[in-house]
């Protein structure tokens, strides 16, 4: 059995199709059904049932695939520690986040990290709450930074950022008027208000249908964006309101802008940097934790 056998058959299993799981692995897929059929008459089991249209797991396959996953860790870890022996003069540090997160927080963060540390290798993965839950879970990043709560029981996390949660509204929403300002809105004087929210497997998004949740409504939802930038822009147009995290609000807009409310109790976010539990964490992503919470302390965001 080799190595790179255990890596082929990852793939298969992840893909559930040989040309999908060919390319992704930069060979040609008459190779890889060969080692696979290679790999099968040496183990003596059929790991994979084939069929015209899809590639099914074996009970014999979910156990070795499984196995191999974790002889892939253990390599993989094994590696990093030895990255480490070398005092971080060299290594790799995949850093996952959500997008209206990364885009705020990281820029602040990430000059201080490569100051420090010029020899490590960044690479940013930028998805949806679900996908980096999935990710980190399978150690495709080393740390990601989400919010609570976690869906995915495998991952552990360090909170790193407490953020308030805004209400903002149209510039001629009645809300906008001077008395509101000065005061707070209940979440719950707004069931009968149009919503722009985030779609659905952002984290962001799931926090904003608690708030209504739990203030006794389902909100009606008009519009949603993968972006938080559209949200804002949509309710400056007049579209509906939206709950915004604090450090999303701006205030360079050029024309109509939105107008920004405290919320009566002023709800939060915990922003957390996750990672798998069990999982051997880099000296790399130790230093880059401790500088992430460092560098926002300084700047004056509030940490757990």
């Amino acid at each position: 059995m080799e190595f790179r056998q255990l890596l082929y058959a990852i793939q298969i299993a992840s893909e559930r199709n040989f040309s999908r799981a060919a390319e992704k692995l930069h060979i040609a897929q008459p190779s890889l059904s060969q080692q696979l059929s290679k790999l099968e008459k040496e183990l003596g089991v059929l790991l994979f049932k084939r069929s015209t249209n899809s590639v099914e797991l074996t009970y014999a396959g979910s156990v070795f695939v499984d196995k191999a996953q974790q002889i892939v860790d253990m390599t993989d870890q094994l590696r990093r520690e030895m990255e480490d022996i070398a005092d971080m003069r060299k290594g790799r540090l995949v850093i996952g986040s959500l997008p209206m997160t990364g885009a705020h927080v990281l820029p602040q963060v990430l000059p201080a990290y490569r100051e420090a540390y010029p020899d490590i290798e960044i690479v940013l993965i930028e998805e949806s709450t679900k996908r980096l839950e999935q990710l980190t879970a399978s150690g495709g990043t080393d740390v990601s930074l989400l919010s609570l709560p976690l869906v995915e029981p495998s991952l552990a996390y360090i909170p790193v950022i407490e953020e308030e949660i805004c209400l903002a509204v149209p510039p001629d929403h009645y809300l906008s008027q001077p008395e509101y300002k000065s005061g707070t809105i209940a979440v719950s004087k707004l069931q009968d208000e149009s919503f722009v929210l985030l779609k659905k497997g952002q984290g962001f998004r799931a926090i904003a249908h608690d708030l209504c949740q739990t203030a006794g409504f389902d909100p009606r939802v008009v519009f949603e964006s993968g972006n938080i930038e559209t949200v804002q822009s949509l309710v400056a147009a007049g579209m509906g309101i939206a709950f915004i995290p604090k450090m999303m609000t701006r205030s360079d807009w050029q024309g109509r802008a939105p107008t920004y409310l405290t919320l009566e109790g002023r709800p939060t976010r915990t922003l957390v940097i996750a990672y798998r539990k069990g999982r051997y964490l880099s000296n790399a992503a130790e230093a880059f934790i401790t500088i992430f919470r460092e560098t926002l302390s300084r700047l004056g965001n509030r940490t757990p």
